[in-house]
């Protein structure tokens, strides 16, 4: 296995001091110590992947030398657009190194929203046309792969990625943390809501720990899964989803369970949900300033005023809350009109926390004849 610090050094000797893009948990120990080592200037967690892409070339821009943007191979989506019309050498021939973590490779197994992305990731680097290796888990193959790399991305001026498999990297536990005092867990301020819920109300829960949360709330309080979408994949995409449900149904009341990070991805899908005004929508966003399920990593989630960007956007009714009581509160189904809930919650989450035992299709089937016998 490699070590992080080794890695990084490797990547400085060729100049790579830039890095940004968004935590994956095959890549936390790397992005771990980049965080602890680097300062904020020169490593930035961007909201999305093609955000990632564009920094990177900006950065080019300004000084010329190459950064380099890492991501879940799930983010190669986000980043197309911007490597095919951005950095590609037929458009404006910006370097960048990107650093993939592989989750869903093929013989490996996954969680199944990683099955497909696993099998076309290193075809879509193939049809972009953007040269690979496969990191070596040994470091004196890994050095030669980094100066394959970084000689390939300075000899033809174009983009080169570095595809990472499980248990490449050492472990690295990240060590600048910062510690919050808010008072509920996010599994606390889950049930909380789900407890206040009608019994005829959908809910979109974005993807990682908050379906992982609200699965096990199900489970443990004997209740079925068919009112909950658990959006184990597209991650920032849960809000448009619930929109989609909510214009359709508007007899009833649809939840989007949504994370700070998820929200800020794409920001833009709450334009449109403010736009189309929906009177029986609530988007409750459980912040707790941080990438959770990939290690920690933080997001602006505690420096920015959610709060006021929904009210900007139409919201009717914005909040947000710290306690059990203030969540207690603003917890009202009888409440008409489109509604948006911060809830401030600890990072971290428990040890044993397990995942969704049916697969994404039963999850589908099961909602969709919820939906129709609610009609």
């Amino acid at each position: 296995m490699l070590r992080p610090s080794f890695f990084i050094d490797q990547l400085s000797a060729h100049g790579v001091d830039f890095f940004t893009g968004v935590p994956d948990s095959l890549l936390k120990s790397v992005c771990a110590y980049i965080a602890d080592h680097l300062d904020p200037e020169h490593n930035i967690i961007a909201a999305n992947e093609g955000g990632a892409v564009a920094l990177a070339a900006g950065y080019h821009l300004a000084t010329g030398k190459v950064g380099c943007v890492y991501m879940q191979n799930s983010g190669e989506g986000n980043a197309v657009n911007p490597l095919a019309s951005l950095t590609d050498k037929e458009v404006y021939h910006i370097p960048v190194l990107l650093l993939i973590g592989w989750r869903g490779r093929p013989g490996v197994h996954d969680e199944p929203q990683h099955v497909k992305q696993g099998k076309i990731t290193t075809g879509l680097l193939n049809v972009l046309g953007i040269n690979y290796e496969v990191l070596s888990k040994e470091e004196e193959v890994a050095q030669r792969q980094i100066d394959k790399a970084m000689t390939n991305i300075h000899d033809t001026g174009e983009a080169f990625a570095l595809v990472v498999e499980k248990d490449t990297f050492e472990s690295y536990t990240l060590q600048n943390i910062i510690r919050d005092e808010f008072e509920m867990s996010r599994e606390e301020a889950i049930q909380m809501v789900a407890a206040s819920l009608p019994n005829d109300a959908a809910v979109v829960s974005t993807t990682g720990m908050i379906s992982r949360e609200l699965f096990e709330y199900r489970t443990a309080m004997g209740q079925a899964h068919e009112r909950d979408f658990l959006t184990v994949g597209s991650m920032g995409h849960a809000s448009m989803i619930a929109l989609g449900i909510a214009l359709q149904h508007p007899e009833r009341k649809v939840y989007c369970f949504d994370g700070d990070g998820a929200s800020i991805m794409h920001m833009g899908n709450m334009a449109i949900v403010g736009s189309k005004h929906p009177q029986n929508y609530v988007h409750v966003v459980f912040n707790n300033g941080a990438h959770d399920s990939v290690g920690g990593q933080p997001t602006v989630g505690h420096q920015i005023d959610l709060v006021s960007v929904a009210k900007a956007l139409r919201y009717d009714e914005v909040c947000s809350v710290r306690t059990k009581a203030q969540l207690a509160q603003v917890l009202d189904p009888a409440k008409e009109g489109l509604r948006l809930i911060e809830v401030m919650v600890r990072k971290g989450n428990r040890k044993d926390l397990g995942r969704p035992t049916s697969t994404p299709i039963q999850n589908k089937e099961m909602l969709m004849r919820f939906l129709d016998n609610r009609q």
